[in-house]
């Protein structure tokens, strides 16, 4: 997985529950993507970044992640570990910024920590598509679904995501 870059910025991919507060919680330090990736005998190198749900992001959150990614001269394939809610707005800032990266972005409707399945087989899918992404833009790897931002979007009354009809 050589010069792939992971960046982490929170999402329920990362929650986990936390017993003396009986919440939902971020975990912070790639806890999770290092699980997957060792599993498979690999390393991706991994920052991580604002550690929020998607919710909770800001323009200055957005504005650290482009600019995070902009500091990345070794690394043209980028993967973002995201929040499902807001990934289409943060997309939408990166395309915009024409960036000379291969982003794909990517998360989970469900806690790792709580059923590891969706978040394995979107990190493991968006790992795959960036590896063979050949141009730079901004892409979108979820619930076996690949493909530009624009036309990979969540469908709210199924809770996943689908390909944009148009």
């Amino acid at each position: 997985m050589k010069n792939i870059l992971c960046i982490n910025t929170g999402g329920t991919f990362n929650k986990y529950y936390n017993p003396a507060n009986g919440l939902l919680e971020i975990e912070t330090t790639s806890k999770t993507i290092k699980e997957i990736t060792d599993k498979w005998l690999c390393k991706i190198n991994t920052i991580n970044i604002i550690g929020k749900d998607s919710l909770e992001f800001n323009d200055d959150d957005r504005t650290l992640l482009l600019d995070t990614i902009k500091s990345q001269s070794s690394s043209t394939k980028i993967i973002v570990v995201h929040g499902t809610d807001t990934m289409h707005m943060s997309a939408e800032i990166l395309a915009k910024s024409d960036l000379p990266h291969m982003i794909v972005l990517t998360g989970a409707m469900v806690p790792f920590s709580i059923d590891p399945v969706e978040a394995t087989a979107n990190f493991a899918s968006a790992v795959g598509y960036v590896q063979f992404l050949n141009t730079s833009g901004v892409f979108i790897a979820m619930n076996g679904c690949f493909g530009n931002y624009k036309n990979v979007i969540k469908d709210r009354k199924n809770n996943k995501f689908i390909y944009r009809i148009n």
